[in-house]
Formats: structure tokens, sequence, C-alpha cells
């Protein structure tokens, strides 16, 4: 299953809606994110709940998307994680790095 990713702006806030799985090689989410800070854009919700697995590739693309959006004084959070992937953050102290809502 390709990751899926659309994008929609509520408040001024990017939504990015990810379906699939992220894990190696899936970019689209990063290049996704890279593109709307160009743009200008620091508030962000990443809405994963479609998202069933996540491998240690897609973390590292969280963590470079959470870092690129500290860099730019943004913030990041991410919406309603699936039960499996809210479990892979606690075990990796993720949970503790990351703003889990939901």
């Amino acid at each position: 299953m390709s990751l899926s990713v659309t994008t929609r702006i509520e408040a001024g806030v990017i939504i990015l809606d990810v379906s699939g799985r992220l894990r190696f090689l899936e970019v689209a989410l990063l290049d996704r994110v890279n593109e709307l800070l160009e743009a200008g854009h620091r508030e962000f919700v990443l809405n994963l709940t479609q998202v069933p697995y996540i491998d240690s590739f897609g973390l590292g693309q969280l963590i470079a998307i959470w870092t690129s959006i500290g860099r730019k004084s943004g913030q990041m959070t991410l919406f309603r994680p699936t039960d499996h992937v809210r479990k892979l953050f606690q075990i990796t102290k993720l949970d503790t790095v990351f703003h889990l809502s939901g």
C-alpha cells in the first residue's frame, strides 16, 4: 500500500491526512512538509488515523520533519495515531518528543 498524503487548511493550520504505511523509500510526506515550510506555513497536524505501520525509516522521517518544523519555529502535532503506532512511539520514547493528540 503506497503512502498517500492529502493537505487541507483549517484556521491557518495545515492538516496532512496520511494514509498507508510510512516505511522505507516512502518520502511523499517529507517532501510535502518541506514544500509547505518553504511556502511559509508553520503549524502542522499529521492525521495518522489511517497509518497502520511505521518502520525505522518512517520514524526517521518523522524526526526529520519535526526537526525541520522546529528550526522554522513551527509546531507539529500527531493526531490519533493507531494503537500499533502509539505503542511504537512509547517503546522508542518518541511519545516524550512528539506532541500526540486524540
